[in-house]
């Protein structure tokens, strides 16, 4: 049992399951007045029974990844361990207390440590922060350690961010926030960088050129180590957008791509639940000549001991409270004892074998068409332009009809250059029967009525909604009456 004191009391305040009534109430009596309840709170009258059949359905309206497949392109949603969920749980680790002196949290300090030096190896980087909590505060603190690296060295004019049009919707938005101008450079007619308009953009104004390898079409750069030269050669860094890294895991790595820095998204890669804001984890990694940039404290280790070290003077400071988000780093330092080396290499694989099969099936159907080069690798991207030529049948419409199937739809209109594209991603948590009743279903709306799909959904909780109207006008309170 975990035993919390408070600031305001005495003596500590036990939360109790087992507590009476009684009990309960005379510790109440202790709140300051100002806390205290002036009327009883209006509950309704409900027997137990009531009261789990409530709740029971309430999580049968929800959509997860325990629920059935969740092909969302550039998410990567993939199954995520129980065991990591439990051990996640164990009271040792629930309860520590971040202000605990280094000696008593040695076992959490340590798997810090170690997912810090895993993570590593697997991307080819030297060292390791575990503060950001998201894929896109990774990224932020990317772009603040390429600002601290420049500033360092006298380069205060690269004002400038590199993307390509495939880009994250994520890295402009970062790289605003952190204070720089974007340069966007078109794709080539396969749908990889155009390395005639990079070298183009590049310049003594060039800080950082934002990349994922393989791209948001799936598809590989093959072409990096040349794309990584053009950077180089102009002063800038590479930096490397880690969301599709659940493609390539003991195939190849960043780091030897030519990439001076990564953010990896434990909450993707690695195998911990996400998803409807949170929980996240994005560790960001760099090569040396950026290590004493990086955000404090530290984590360091000396003749077996672990400690947190705040000793660097050139750090950005602290980017999130504490150490970063520590049950989710847990939950995939778990997944990677699991896995192993051999593992994660089969993980990617598996992902890669999925999105080529399920690929291939559905622009079987002349309904969707596939752009740019075939080979896809952990996800890919179809038109359903066809679909709207003939039927008037959009994407979205596509997508909500997905959910009268009970199946959950792919990203939708990403990547722009796309039109209405379905972005798809199965992972390699699916079954080939997973993948065949998907593809069967997306055939089977494209043979529909026009008008049933464009009315759809019609067998959840919510219909179809005027979703410019909601924007607008959102319903902001808890009850729907209102």
């Amino acid at each position: 049992m975990c035993m919390y004191h408070s600031a305001t009391f005495d003596e500590p305040l036990l939360v109790d399951l087992a507590c009476s009534s009684e009990k309960v109430f005379k510790k109440m009596e202790k709140l300051p007045p100002s806390l205290q309840r002036k009327q009883p709170l209006k509950l309704p009258d409900l027997d137990e029974t009531q009261l789990v059949r409530h709740f029971l359905h309430l999580s049968q309206m929800n959509f997860g990844i325990d629920s059935g497949m969740y092909p969302l392109g550039s998410c990567t949603m993939k199954y995520n361990p129980k065991l990591s969920e439990t051990i996640s749980g164990w009271e040792q680790f629930q309860c520590v207390h971040p202000y605990q002196e280094g000696s008593t949290i040695q076992g959490s300090l340590e798997v810090m440590y170690e997912v810090e030096r895993w993570l590593a190896t697997l991307t080819g980087m030297e060292q390791f922060t575990l503060q950001p909590a998201a894929g896109a505060q990774g990224e932020f603190t990317g772009l603040l350690l390429a600002k601290a690296y420049h500033e360092a060295h006298g380069d205060f004019q690269r004002k400038e961010v590199i993307l390509p049009d495939t880009a994250h919707g994520t890295n402009p938005a970062s790289a605003t926030m952190a204070g720089f101008k974007l340069v966007e450079i078109s794709s080539t007619a396969e749908g990889t960088v155009n390395i005639d308009e990079l070298e183009k953009a590049v310049s003594e104004n060039t800080a950082v050129f934002m990349l994922t390898n393989p791209n948001t079409l799936g598809i590989f750069e093959s072409d990096i180590q040349q794309i990584a030269r053009v950077v180089h050669k102009a002063g800038g860094l590479l930096y490397y957008d880690g969301a599709n890294m659940n493609a390539i895991m003991g195939k190849t790595r960043p780091g030897d791509m030519g990439f001076d820095m990564v953010h990896v998204n434990l909450h993707k890669t690695f195998s911990t639940p996400h998803g409807g804001g949170g929980p996240g984890s994005g560790p960001v990694g760099v090569k040396q000549r950026l290590e004493s940039f990086l955000p404090v404290p530290r984590v360091e280790e000396h003749n077996g001991e672990y400690f947190l070290s705040y000793d660097y003077e050139q750090s950005i400071g602290k980017i999130k409270s504490f150490y970063g988000n520590f049950p989710v780093i847990l939950k995939a330092y778990v997944y990677m004892l699991l896995m192993g080396g051999d593992g994660l290499t089969r993980a990617s694989e598996v992902a890669v074998l999925n999105a080529n099969y399920l690929k291939h099936r559905l622009t079987q159907n002349k309904a969707y068409e596939l752009p740019f080069r075939t080979l896809r690798k952990h996800e890919f991207v179809v038109s359903s332009q066809p679909l709207k030529a003939q039927k008037d049948i959009k994407a979205l419409d596509i997508a909500k009809r997905l959910l009268d199937y009970g199946v959950h739809p792919p990203t939708v209109y990403f990547p722009l250059i796309v039109k209405e594209a379905l972005m798809i991603e199965p992972t390699e948590t699916e079954s080939k029967a997973s993948l065949d009743t998907y593809v069967q279903i997306l055939h089977k709306i494209a043979e529909e009525d026009p008008d049933i799909v464009k009315a759809a959904p019609t067998t959840t909780p919510v219909h179809r909604v005027d979703e410019a109207k909601a924007a607008k006008e959102p319903i902001l309170t808890w009850d729907m009456r209102k």
